[in-house]
């Protein structure tokens, strides 16, 4: 009984010693800081700006974007850019509109992610198109210029459905 005390003592020590994140930053201003990026990131979009998009992305080899097809698996800065060059290539006047932005941030400040659905409007062969409640979610991390950048980003088209109707 006596070793089982000892034990959970010990136990206890060194739990009360583990802190799952040492450095409590307060994460509201980087919060800002992402959500403004992505409101950057969107205007980018619909101005076919490929300098502040890419100004945006990691351009790193491990950075990766999953688009709305299933083999839409592009993998680093390259491949990225060459599908937003093809995708500005064959349309005009974007408008994108974001609702339910959700960001969040690690506690120590250097990794966040997010989710948000946008209605993206556009004119395509002639015909303008609106596609409502796409998903675009995304994990930037701050580099070591203390400028956060998109590492992952997925792009969703919702399934219209009708299970169980």
């Amino acid at each position: 009984m006596k070793s089982t005390s000892v034990i959970l003592i010990f136990l206890l020590f060194i739990m009360a010693g583990c802190n799952r994140c040492p450095q409590q930053n307060d994460l509201t201003v980087d919060e800002e800081q992402i959500e403004n990026m992505l409101e950057k990131y969107m205007i980018a979009v619909e101005n076919e700006d490929y300098l502040s998009i890419e100004k945006m992305w990691d351009t790193g080899d491990s950075t990766m974007m999953l688009g709305t097809d299933s083999h839409e698996r592009l993998m680093g800065w390259q491949k990225i850019q060459q599908a937003y060059r093809k995708q500005f290539s064959l349309i005009s006047e974007t408008f994108v509109s974001v609702q339910d932005q959700y960001i969040r941030v690690n506690c120590t400040g250097n990794t966040a992610w997010f989710s948000q659905r946008m209605n993206y409007n556009f004119i395509y062969d002639s015909i303008a198109h609106s596609f409502e409640g796409i998903r675009f979610t995304g994990v930037i991390v701050k580099n070591k210029d203390n400028e956060w950048k998109m590492v992952q980003g997925h792009i969703s088209v919702p399934a219209h459905v009708n299970i169980g109707k």
